[in-house]
């Protein structure tokens, strides 16, 4: 709850909400570039605990059965992370959203990590059926902005860190949860940094 701007303003980028002082739209705004770099640097560091534990797994794996959610077509797109033979020997397509926690805070009270799992429900929603119909299995990657991880990332990572014990240093088992929270935030701080430069520009 620091100020981050000086003056409530229009978006340049969406031009539908009005930019909040404390930077609330810029965390969650899909318009800036920062929102899809914050989601491809988690995903990146994800697919790099994977490799480290030897586990097979491909980033941006081709499908031929998951529909982009934002064309009305049946346009195909990629799962996130594809982790092979994950789930009694299935493949897993891991699909990672970030969300700000503060979405939708003026209409109830707040509850910790609520946006996060309204998103991880609407996710499985969406996309388990299509998975489990062509034999794979759906993992819903779900973080907000303050470091909320959906229950199912914990029992992912935890897993995770049950491969790595086999193959890694105990240091590098420690340290899965604190990589994945590091490189939320420094997304996150990519994001405002780059609102911050446009005002002074």
């Amino acid at each position: 709850m620091i100020p981050l701007f000086f003056i409530d303003e229009v978006c340049p980028v969406s031009r539908k909400a009005c930019m909040d002082t404390f930077g609330e739209h810029v965390v969650h705004c899909k318009e800036f570039p920062g929102f899809k770099y914050r989601h491809d640097f988690v995903r990146d560091i994800f697919f790099d605990i994977f490799r480290r534990a030897g586990v097979s797994v491909k980033n941006e794996a081709s499908v031929n059965f998951l529909t982009d959610p934002l064309d009305r077509r049946s346009t195909l797109r990629h799962a996130d992370v594809m982790v092979y033979g994950w789930v009694g020997g299935k493949h897993a397509c891991v699909d990672l959203i970030g969300v700000s926690p503060l979405l939708g805070l003026g209409v109830g009270p707040f509850t910790v990590g609520q946006a996060a799992l309204k998103a991880a429900s609407s996710k499985v929603a969406k996309d388990e059926k299509a998975c489990s119909d062509n034999q794979h299995t759906f993992i819903s990657f779900v973080f907000d902005t303050f470091d909320f991880l959906a229950p199912e990332v914990v029992d992912l990572l935890h897993r995770i860190q049950k491969v790595c014990s086999n193959v890694m240093s105990l240091r590098f088992v420690n340290v899965v949860f604190t990589r994945i929270g590091f490189f939320i935030e420094k997304g996150l701080t990519a994001q405002l940094v780059v609102r911050l430069h446009s005002i002074q520009v």
